[in-house]
């Protein structure tokens, strides 16, 4: 008997911003304490491998630094001068600072702000429940899925597809826009099967040589925002060279004859000069997946990234329908399978009490929005009261300096509760200690597979840490709304409403269980039966303004960027910051493998594997700009400027740098992190945050004794 079976094990699901939703095992060392972290081998999708951080998890959750008592600020903002407080002064005072802004500004004036830094349904969205009840300020969430989504909304019609375990039945599997071994580990898992039992080819296409593309059979690296070249010059040779399905296409597509006419131009060649690749590569792919019906096109969350992403998301998911891949096990294109869970979660987040005619903000635009933007603000009051669980903006949100601006207002209240001292945290006049996802109940869903998980409270917290429902209920009763739909009940009493209202039993069934499988057959994962269309098809003419989406803003912010510019056909658009002779480079900021957004960038390990904010730039490129390997570059743009060290890297284009993963702002030397460089506008149509679509200018670092302190008070 080996020692992990010796130990005592709970069963969880890990709670992170990650499509994979890892199911875990997790040693529980005694009531307060854990060890290593597991995958579930009998989970079938994360068939026993999890990321080498998650299983580092003890780390986190016994880390010395570990928010314990709520704080009061008790100095200028961003001091650091801070008094312990009791959670009964603290809610009081946050209680009476909110009903102060609603009084001076009206209930809109407050805006309760979070996100995915759990992906637990009870824990992140309860909150909604709080603004509906007292007519705060909605919250447009934007900052992750919505160009993707929209990209594959508008041709396949519905946010599912083939079983993700098939690519282990696949002959060809193509991992586009996403690093997988750096941020969904279970994607290589069942590609590296098929390669082992199959024989089947694996194809990277990203916009530098990352870890995944070093485990391909072919790899191709382009320049970023220029998918939609790509794609269109593959189907361009489907079509020439006789690959194309035309069965398929008549019986399920829309236009196939438009299409092929549409892309008569579109040549290997045209794309060769928009994407960096040659024209050999383009057309050695294009081959692979011509040929081989049981192609797996795995599209990534990279597509979310750039102006242009849902349109590139569309042409890349338009490929297997020319080449009818759908037809066949192992086969088809997928990305979420977000639309097959069909939760209700009306009681937990009080949707029976929303008012339509309270704004919306848009939480990308965070920045311009406590700035005071006229066009972020929709009409309505400056945001002087935050509520903030689960989200880092002042380190993740793009357009730095703004945010931080916004947050250092003396008019603006924030209270923020956290599990570490984060740069948010750091400009807040409250912070109330936050549990971690052992520590409470939960259920997750997983966009990447097909399960739905428990997370049963597996260990108690320290002394001082509170869960996000506990500060929800405790707020309601202080501001007056604990009698209102939804309030009163426990964590596990909206677990069992959840699981209850969708046929799968209760908290206690599905801790039995551990998770249940929801994905749906074959016909309806490969759209045998037909597209989520009204007509059943396929759409490669794309109805940007008319098309459903999961996550379309509400009518009343309207449709966001360059609408008009959006192609009705598949192709390259220019939506991005293309690079100008002020601004010769490309900047993506890619994740990094040992952090998750602002996540674990405070443990030791994967700290010291991460080693130092660095910039990935071309050796050529390098050697023009007279940098060495290390040496300090400083990068700008209209935005602003960061400090980083350069790390000459041959796997990328000349005129592409990459900065990967999101440190700290205070890791950086002037306390400024790479978001200052990113944008806040909202792209076409639906929006969302273009954080890898930057134009940028590079030069050697100044002097340390030469800096100017004026940008760090900027």
């Amino acid at each position: 008997m080996n020692q992990h079976a010796k130990l005592r094990i709970g069963h969880s699901a890990c709670p992170h911003d990650c499509p994979s939703t890892c199911a875990l095992e997790v040693e529980l060392l005694d009531d307060k304490r854990i060890g290593r972290v597991h995958g579930a081998k009998a989970n079938s999708y994360t068939a026993g491998v999890i990321c080498a951080k998650v299983a580092r998890y003890a780390d986190r959750v016994h880390h010395p630094d570990r928010l314990l008592k709520p704080l009061v600020r008790a100095g200028a903002k961003g001091e650091g001068a801070w008094k312990e407080a009791s959670w009964e002064a603290a809610l009081d005072l946050v209680a009476e600072k909110l009903i102060a802004a609603e009084e001076r500004h009206g209930s809109q004036t407050v805006w309760p702000y979070f996100y995915a830094g759990t992906m637990g349904l009870v824990q992140r969205d309860g909150i909604d429940r709080l603004r509906h009840a007292k007519k705060y300020s909605g919250f447009f969430g934007s900052i992750c899925t919505n160009l993707a989504w929209t990209g594959w909304m508008v041709g396949a019609g519905a946010l599912r597809g083939p079983d993700p375990r098939e690519m282990a039945k696949s002959d060809c599997v193509v991992i586009w826009g996403t690093n997988a071994v750096v941020t969904q580990v279970n994607v290589m898992t069942h590609a590296i099967k098929a390669r082992k039992e199959r024989g089947a080819k694996i194809v990277v296409i990203d916009v530098y040589e990352n870890a995944t593309m070093k485990q391909a059979d072919l790899g191709l690296v382009l320049k970023p925002g220029t998918d939609g070249a790509l794609a269109c010059a593959v189907m361009h040779v489907l079509f020439k060279e006789g690959m194309a399905d035309r069965v398929y296409l008549e019986k399920y597509t829309d236009d196939p004859r438009g299409l092929e006419e549409h892309l008569k131009e579109r040549t290997p060649e045209w794309a060769a000069s928009i994407t960096g690749l040659d024209v050999a590569e383009i057309e050695t792919f294009a081959r692979l997946v011509g040929t081989t019906r049981r192609t797996y096109f795995r599209l990534g969350y990279g597509f979310a990234r750039q102006r242009n992403g849902a349109v590139n998301m569309h042409a890349a998911s338009c490929i297997a329908a020319v080449t009818g891949s759908w037809q066949y096990e192992g086969g088809g294109a997928f990305h979420s399978n977000s639309g097959i869970f069909k939760l209700n979660q009306d009681v937990l987040e009080g949707t029976a009490m929303r008012d339509p005619s309270v704004r919306h903000l848009d939480h990308s635009r965070i920045g311009p929005v406590l700035t005071g933007a006229a066009d972020a603000l929709y009409g309505g009051p400056p945001v002087t009261a935050l509520l903030i669980q689960n989200t880092n903006p002042v380190n993740v949100a793009p357009e730095q300096r703004l945010v931080r601006q916004g947050f250092l207002r003396d008019d603006l209240f924030s209270c923020v509760h956290e599990q570490f001292m984060t740069d948010t945290a750091k400009l807040a006049d409250v912070v109330l200690p936050a549990t971690m996802f052992l520590e409470h109940d939960d259920v997750y869903k997983g966009g990447g597979n097909q399960h739905i998980m428990l997370g049963p409270k597996l260990i108690d917290p320290p002394e001082g840490p509170r869960t996000n429902h506990f500060v929800i209920e405790e707020l309601g009763k202080r501001l007056g709304v604990a009698d209102r739909p939804g309030f009163g009940l426990t964590e596990r009493e909206h677990i069992d409403i959840i699981l209850g209202k969708r046929g799968l039993g209760s908290f206690d069934s599905l801790k039995e269980q551990k998770w249940v499988d929801l994905q749906p057959d074959f016909e309806t994962a490969h759209f045998i039966n037909g597209f989520g269309h009204p007509d059943g098809k396929f759409r490669f003419r794309a109805d940007w303004t008319g098309q459903a989406a999961p996550n379309r803003p509400p009518k009343s912010m309207g449709l966001f960027g360059p609408v008009e510019r959006l192609p009705e056909l598949p192709d390259h658009v220019d939506l991005i910051e293309v690079a100008d002779e002020a601004h010769p480079f490309r900047l993506t900021t890619s994740p990094a493998r040992n952090f998750l957004n602002s996540t674990f960038a405070e443990t030791p390990v994967s700290k010291a594997k991460e080693g130092r904010p660095e910039l990935l730039l071309h050796p050529d490129d390098a050697a023009a700009l007279g940098l060495a390997d290390g040496a300090r570059v400083e990068v700008g743009n209209q935005r602003g400027e960061v400090v980083l060290h350069a790390k000459l890297f041959d796997g990328i284009k000349r005129g592409v740098v990459i900065a990967e993963g999101i440190w700290p702002n205070s890791a950086h030397e002037r306390g400024e992190g790479i978001n200052v460089l990113t944008g806040a506008d909202a792209p076409a149509p639906y929006g969302g945050a273009a954080l890898h679509d930057n134009k940028v200018w590079l030069r050697k670092a100044e002097e340390l004794g030469a800096q100017s302190n004026s940008r760090k008070s900027a």
